[in-house]
């Protein structure tokens, strides 16, 4: 989960969903030149203490997270065309550490879902009640996206997922394909 405090980093409420977009773009481009895709999900929240700021919740293959990490001042130093600022990236493992995904998946579901809940904190009551969401919370005022998810999990993929595990005939295995 990485958060970005966008304000912070010198860019105006108008320009945080071209800087989050900059941001995705430059971490999915890095992950792809090692051979690895990803899946992601964002919020923009503007809170009176903290201003403008992303929470990013992204799959980042273990062996990547040192790479991904060093990297993330870089992008936010091109990005911003300033000099990176302390505190203006928070990024740690859901779970607090690495491979609790791998050593002990369901708490590593539990702090999955925290992790969600807290990117969904934003949601109108409507929502909340239909997914369970018990912490919320305005996110103040946005311009441009207030979330966006990345293409292979976004609606459409999902729309054509349940289309193909309609479609799959009972004797059929379902491949890696479908769960990609």
């Amino acid at each position: 989960m990485i958060t970005i405090h966008w304000m912070s980093a010198g860019v105006p409420l108008e320009d945080m969903a071209k800087a989050t977009g900059r941001f995705v773009d430059l971490l999915t481009k890095a992950l792809a030149r090692h051979g690895s895709a990803t899946a992601w999900v964002w919020v923009h929240e503007n809170g009176d203490r903290k201003g403008g700021h992303c929470h990013l919740l992204a799959h980042i293959p273990a062996a990547l997270v040192r790479l991904v990490s060093g990297l993330q001042k870089r992008w936010l130093r091109r990005i911003t065309h300033q000099p990176y600022r302390a505190k203006v990236i928070l990024s740690k493992p859901v779970g607090a550490r690495l491979g609790v995904e791998v050593s002990n998946p369901p708490l590593h579901a539990i702090n999955l879902d925290k992790a969600l809940s807290y990117l969904l904190k934003g949601a109108d009551e409507a929502a909340a009640s239909r997914c369970a969401l018990d912490q919320i919370q305005p996110s103040g005022r946005i311009l441009g996206r207030r979330c966006s998810t990345s293409e292979n999990i976004g609606a459409a993929a999902r729309e054509r997922m349940l289309l193909q595990v309609i479609e799959t005939p009972k004797s059929a295995t379902i491949g890696p394909e479908i769960c990609q």
